[in-house]
């Protein structure tokens, strides 16, 4: 009888110890699913969280997979940050700059009009109080998220038009698709400006709903088919010299994660960064040669004029942003200081252009 109770509990001992095992593998292996703004296909705007996912779960030995689904299969692309904090979403990955009407200060973190390029905005985020800064912004408007940059977009094109802009008042009535605080920049100069999703824009300008359209650089422009409608493709980007591209995680995820698997995460988005550039920067030269020689598009600097004016209403328009919001004006501030810094540097470091 005694043998038999010693065997009925090792039974249990074992049955008890093989569920734990089973629990801790099945808690430590987690899928994550992702919602994308951007189709994992687009160059420099989707397929780098590809190479951030694969490289995660390569880094993790399989514990941690991302899985990727592209707009709009789980939720709309605008309701992404939403549903990553109420937990809808384990992960979203989309560009801040469409959040600014419930998170003022998120447009900073997306891209800055006569801003940082991809370096020194890389520095302010990781070596100055960028990182610091947007989390907070995010958890003071009551999001239950933890954030990361994980892509860096390089310099933009300036937008797409269907005639030649030669003086300020070319543009009055224009309507013209436009991301971020470069929207409010030109509207101080008549324009209308539309914030539309990504997927709408081609159809938008194929219909004459707007007349003009800004969405990213020359690569990614060539594959939404811009150059196929309007054949004056303008430079610099000055709304968008370098452009973030952001991961948000759900807060109660994130903190169920092991610490390992947390720097991996944190780790990867970093290399992902770097990744971006390399890949970015490389590819855009050809696609401007042959929109020019090709497709009949003629790329157009602005003048100093025109981009004066926009850099007078910028001016405007930052210090209007300022006025009406704390953590707008506290992270603007922050940025301006870390900028002057480093401009003392660059003025003596870097070759003149």
């Amino acid at each position: 009888m005694k043998t038999k109770k010693m065997i009925v509990l090792l039974a249990l001992f074992i049955c008890v110890a093989m569920a734990l095992t089973v629990s801790q593998v099945s808690a430590k292996n987690t899928t994550i699913k992702t919602q994308m703004m951007f189709p994992c296909s687009l160059p420099d705007l989707g397929n780098p969280m590809v190479w951030f996912s694969e490289n995660v779960k390569k880094a993790t030995n399989g514990e941690i997979n991302f899985k990727l689904y592209d707009p709009p299969k789980l939720v709309p692309v605008m309701d992404i940050l939403e549903s990553v904090s109420q937990g809808l979403l384990g992960a979203g990955f989309a560009a801040p700059g469409f959040w600014m009407g419930k998170v003022p200060a998120a447009a900073i973190f997306g891209s800055v009009p006569f801003g940082p390029e991809g370096p020194e905005f890389i520095s302010w985020l990781y070596y100055g109080n960028g990182l610091k800064l947007w989390q907070e912004a995010y958890d003071k408007s009551g999001l239950n998220l933890k954030v990361f940059p994980v892509l860096i977009v390089p310099p933009e094109t300036s937008g797409w038009f269907t005639k030649k802009i030669e003086k300020v008042e070319d543009l009055k009535g224009f309507s013209m698709r436009f991301y971020g605080l470069g929207a409010a920049v030109i509207e101080k100069l008549g324009m209308s400006a539309a914030m539309l999703p990504p997927a709408e824009i081609f159809p938008a300008m194929e219909k004459g709903v707007v007349d003009a359209a800004e969405f990213s650089t020359p690569a990614v422009d060539e594959s939404a088919g811009f150059y196929k409608i309007a054949k004056y493709n303008y430079y610099p980007g000055w709304h968008q010299q370098a452009s973030i591209q952001e991961l948000t995680i759900n807060k109660d995820l994130w903190n169920k994660l092991e610490p390992h698997q947390q720097s991996i995460i944190e780790l990867t988005a970093m290399a992902s960064l770097i990744n971006c550039i390399a890949v970015g920067e490389g590819r855009q030269g050809p696609v401007i040669k042959k929109n020019a020689e090709e497709r009949g598009v003629n790329n157009v600097k602005w003048s100093p004029d025109l981009l004066a004016a926009f850099k007078q209403a910028w001016d405007k328009v930052v210090k209007e942003r300022c006025a009406k919001d704390e953590m707008f004006k506290k992270v603007w501030e922050d940025l301006s200081k870390f900028r002057e810094d480093y401009q003392t540097y660059k003025d003596f470091a870097f070759l003149p252009r």
